[in-house]
């Protein structure tokens, strides 16, 4: 795959984080949460397409004991070029540096995405657990 994308780890500005997530498929944040959760991410890494932000993945969590893997999304006229896989890799690589042992990394998987999760390691909690949710 020619890169012809930029790959930053500044988190994007919370509108550009809106519209990619609604492009996406995903659901859409107010402003103020999405301004807080960006500033608070562990990890966040963004592939630009010139000034358009194409895809994204960040790390959340406390730092040493847990991270969770979230927003990772690929604007549909982008997919199918790999760029999933990049955004992985760069959170694996993430990962691999600042975890410790015992270190907990989780996500979810929506859909068919646990096909591309399963490459970097990832494995189902079902039977032994099962994730739940909350949502405001």
């Amino acid at each position: 795959m020619k890169n012809k994308y930029e790959v930053s780890y500044a988190a994007p500005r919370p509108e550009q984080y809106n519209e990619l997530r609604l492009d996406g498929g995903l659901s859409g944040k107010s402003i103020e949460a999405a301004e807080i959760g960006l500033e608070n991410s562990q990890f966040v890494v963004c592939l630009y397409d010139h000034e358009s932000l194409i895809g994204m993945g960040r790390v959340i969590g406390d730092g040493a004991t847990f991270f969770q893997v979230v927003d990772i999304v690929v604007k549909p006229t982008h997919q199918g070029q790999g760029l999933a896989k990049v955004i992985m890799t760069e959170i694996t690589n993430y990962l691999d540096a600042h975890t410790y042992p015992g270190s907990y990394v989780s996500l979810i998987a929506d859909g068919r995405a646990s096909d591309l999760y399963e490459q970097y390691g990832f494995q189902f909690t079902a039977p032994r657990s099962q994730g739940m949710y909350r949502k405001y």
